[in-house]
């Protein structure tokens, strides 16, 4: 049996429209469709064998929730993401193992980072955004509550920049050793390459390496960070050595001198003061 999980939210509420052009990858197979808003995925995981197949549609923020849903399961069946988000920043950053727009996922739910927040703990698959990122999501979700379609996380992003962020200073923990930082524009804690809609914060992340990495951006004014802001999408950012720091560990805390919005996978905390990421993978040798 088919198990298909869609989340009719994502691609702006088109998701549901995917269902049938995805399920033509496994011919003629019968299948049973499920809404995930409210939807138990463990109970009906845990109903699978091995000659069944899970396919989920939706995006990056559908991949988050169903792998902290899923946290203590072992998987008895093959499971299945197809391309049907806004951003797909996991797809994009395991592209090279994408087929008919769909991509294995059961070697990449293993071992996922864990974030603590707030006294809370949740697993991520491409990474944190603290800073301005994380304010942009805050403030996409306030236009989306609001109504608001075809939301731009670029465009509020350099407004934010130009006017409304106001530049913490952090502190930056990677495996025991501090760094400090002056006017930090974000600090995120990654273990993928992308984030934010197709933007390459750490192009030199390996999601396989079992290690962490800590992209900075920082001590920067606001004209020559919109500058660099662009470069961002194709990774040449990391050639600013001046304004950009990235470090590799398996555990890294990032504490800002006042609170601020943080987003998980593209889903929102607000009122962040730090946080700390720890990978849970074996660093590959």
């Amino acid at each position: 049996m088919l198990y298909v999980l869609v989340n009719p939210l994502a691609l702006s509420g088109k998701a549901e429209e995917k269902v049938e052009e995805a399920v033509k990858n496994f011919g003629n197979a019968e299948y049973k469709k499920f809404s995930l808003i409210d939807l138990d995925v463990k109970k009906v995981l845990e109903g699978t064998t091995n000659e069944d197949t899970v396919l989920i549609l939706g995006g990056d923020g559908t991949l988050n929730r169903f792998a902290n849903d899923t946290a203590d399961l072992t998987f008895n069946c093959p499971v299945y993401l197809y391309k049907s988000g806004t951003g797909n920043d996991f797809m994009k950053d395991v592209e090279d193992k994408v087929e008919n727009n769909m991509v294995l996922l059961n070697d990449y739910l293993k071992d996922l980072p864990i974030i603590t927040v707030k006294g809370k703990s949740y697993r991520f698959v491409n990474g944190i955004g603290y800073g301005i990122d994380g304010m942009c999501c805050e403030v996409a979700d306030k236009m989306r509550a609001e109504g608001k379609e075809n939301i731009s996380y670029a465009g509020i992003s350099i407004k934010l920049l130009i006017h409304g962020y106001k530049c913490p200073d952090a502190k930056v923990t990677v495996d025991g050793k501090v760094h400090n930082f002056k006017k930090v524009w974000l600090a995120s804690g990654m273990k993928g390459r992308y984030y934010g809609g197709g933007m390459q914060i750490a192009p030199n992340q390996d999601r396989t390496s079992g290690l962490l990495t800590s992209a900075i951006i920082y001590g920067s004014g606001k004209l020559k960070t919109l500058i660099v802001f662009p470069k961002l999408f194709k990774g040449e950012h990391v050639k600013h050595k001046e304004m950009f720091e990235e470090m590799t560990g398996k555990k890294i805390t990032v504490e800002f001198s006042h609170p601020m919005a943080l987003q998980i996978d593209g889903e929102t905390i607000t009122n962040v003061s730090s946080y700390t990421v720890e990978s849970k993978a074996k660093v590959k040798v």
